[in-house]
């Protein structure tokens, strides 16, 4: 009987730490998240007539997301963490659209 009541307090006291360690982990990852969410950034492209950019860093970061290669190049240039130039050369999206 006084093993069942060691198994049962071994128990509690693993499901109380787990939970703990389950909310402080949730707590850091909606931190983490609200930090590396991507921020649009509107960026000149270079037309002194135009008082908008045609473009602007909104957090896509693929050719997919992209619907030219203007869009795709200007996006390369001009905003972090983009996937879209694998070999480098400074020409994205090679396969799709700047062929």
């Amino acid at each position: 009987m006084l093993r069942i009541i060691v198994y049962a307090l071994l128990a509690v006291a693993a499901w109380k730490t787990y939970t703990t360690y389950q909310a402080k982990m949730a707590a850091t990852a909606s931190e983490n998240l609200l930090l590396t969410e991507p921020r649009a950034r509107n960026i000149d492209v270079g037309s002194s007539t135009s008082s908008t950019p045609k473009y602007r860093c909104d957090g896509r970061t693929h050719c997919s997301q992209m619907t030219s290669c203007e869009e795709a190049t200007f996006f390369v240039r001009n905003c972090p963490n983009t996937k879209m130039d694998g070999d480098g050369d400074g020409i994205p999206c090679e396969r799709q659209l700047c062929q």
